[in-house]
């Protein structure tokens, strides 16, 4: 099992910025897609960017299921819960990550002539993507968006933890 020694945080501006770049990329390959197909849960919103930026109307999902809780991924474990018929051929595939590359390697399987293009990769992952526009290192977790919320920080001459 990995482990984990930072964290970052992407903003929903710097993840707006990162699918925008994968969008200038794909369309600088002109390639015609006929559909995108949406890994749920992370790859719903930038496969909703590139599905705007790209002006394709056809959206599908593949629902799958390998995190278990914060940071935890069950051993060998990756639930396809649904996903669309036929084997992806003119399909442009979309997720935000591809970390161990369990997840990318299942859905490969079930969808092998699909594109796979991915905002982040880490270096386990990234033999299973097509393209990704930023590489993170496999010792850090990401913490998107839609995980987590903004409060109120102590200043840190208040702060006993130090």
């Amino acid at each position: 099992m990995t482990r984990y020694t930072q964290d970052i945080f992407v903003s929903w501006e710097e993840l707006h910025r990162d699918c925008r770049a994968l969008c200038r990329t794909l369309i600088a390959r002109e390639e015609k897609w006929t559909r995108i197909i949406a890994v749920t849960r992370g790859g719903l919103i930038p496969a909703a960017v590139v599905a705007r930026e790209l002006d394709l109307r056809l959206v599908d999902t593949i629902c799958v299921v390998s995190y278990r809780g914060a940071q935890a991924q069950q051993a060998g474990a990756v639930d396809i819960l649904e996903a669309p018929t036929g084997d992806g051929e003119g399909c442009l595939l979309i997720d935000d990550l591809v970390d161990t590359g369990r997840t990318a390697r299942a859905i490969r399987e079930r969808l092998p002539r699909a594109f796979f293009a991915t905002v982040y990769a880490k270096p386990e992952g990234r033999p299973f993507t097509d393209l990704c526009i930023r590489e993170i290192p496999q010792t850090t977790w990401i913490r998107f968006p839609w995980d987590t919320e903004l409060s109120f920080a102590v200043p840190l001459v208040e702060r006993d933890d130090d």
